[in-house]
């Protein structure tokens, strides 16, 4: 009696690990079931899981869509210095690798980082606009915990909520966010100033739900305001921590949202893209955390009324926990996400 042969996949940490196609698949459906259990959604069909298999299964180095398939592709801080300036990554980004929306941003990515340099991010915004073809956006994370202390002025409600001082922490949360919303805004103001095609906030959520709030409030702001460019809000993780726990927007509780909530409360604060992420679990296999993003994700999908980008790469959306994400696991997410759930780019 001959046994299964192995396929060489990826668990979620980037180690290579030999599974046969029946651990695979097995793999894929204890993922489904795990997130239609936890967020209380409907599991991957059978012909969806099929189809995963076929993609997770395959011995393949790299894998993509067929022709006639491909997204509209961005991505969080294009660029690096790796290249020369930063302005030349851009262009690296976009003429090497097709990117379609390029985003400046500096290395400490943070609004309240930003402000102090705005003067220079907006010189190379505008040498950016003058140089590149696609569409230039400015990114940069709410990082609502940056305003408190130490590295702030706010009382930590970190370290305030283990003591009970349940209502000094989210009072402390609430001041933070003022001064979080005129960093943004302060920020954005520069960069539409120097000719900015959108305004990124990205890893939103990062603190919880007054880090959401944040970042839905100054998206409203910036719409009423400037209602040309584009806003991308870009998620930390598949679920809203309630850190403060009584914050709503639009009448509607922030803690505890999923993907699809997260989604309507987006496009409700007039958002032109929405980057949905589903954080990893290092444990266990791609083809098990593909199958729980996928799922966790797909309600999304169903009701979207602005284009979905999800987040792939460096332990979301299937992808390794890694500074340099494998390409053979990259690739394999990317094709899941698009021939899976449709979605409109990255």
């Amino acid at each position: 009696m001959t046994s299964e042969p192995k396929i060489v996949t990826r668990m979620g940490d980037g180690s290579l690990v030999e599974l046969t196609r029946s651990e695979i698949k097995a793999d894929l459906e204890s993922g489904t079931q795990q997130a239609a259990k936890r967020a209380k959604i409907d599991p991957l069909t059978p012909n969806e899981l099929d189809h995963l298999l076929d993609i997770y299964a395959s011995s393949a180095r790299f894998t993509a869509v067929d022709l006639g398939d491909e997204v509209v592709m961005s991505n969080d801080g294009s660029g690096t210095g790796h290249v020369g300036n930063r302005v030349q990554d851009l262009q690296t980004y976009e003429q090497l690798l097709g990117l379609d929306l390029l985003e400046l941003w500096q290395i400490d990515y943070s609004y309240k980082a930003v402000k102090t340099n705005v003067a220079y991010e907006g010189q190379s915004m505008k040498i950016a606009q003058m140089l590149c073809t696609s569409p230039v956006q400015y990114g940069a994370m709410p990082d609502l915990g940056r305003y408190s202390k130490p590295d702030g002025p706010i009382d930590n409600w970190s370290e305030l909520l283990p003591l009970g001082r349940i209502d000094e922490a989210r009072a402390a949360q609430e001041q933070a966010m003022e001064m979080l919303l005129s960093d943004i805004n302060f920020v954005a103001d520069h960069m539409v100033e120097a000719g900015t095609d959108g305004i990124d906030m990205d890893t939103t959520g990062a603190a919880g739900d007054a880090d959401f709030l944040a970042g839905l409030t100054a998206c409203r702001m910036l719409r009423e305001k400037y209602p040309w460019i584009g806003i991308e809000i870009g998620m930390a993780g598949e679920f809203v921590l309630g850190m403060h726990g009584q914050l709503t927007f639009d009448g509607e509780r922030l803690a505890g949202m999923w993907p699809k909530d997260q989604l309507r409360m987006v496009q409700a604060a007039g958002a032109s893209i929405f980057g949905p992420a589903v954080n990893i679990n290092t444990g266990k296999s791609t083809a098990w955390n593909i199958a729980r993003a996928i799922t966790l994700i797909k309600p999304a999908v169903g009701i979207a009324e602005i284009p979905i980008h999800v987040n792939v790469g460096m332990g979301v959306g299937g992808v390794p926990m890694s500074v340099y994400p494998p390409a053979d696991a990259t690739s394999r997410a990317s094709k899941a996400f698009v021939e899976i759930l449709r979605i409109d780019g990255y």
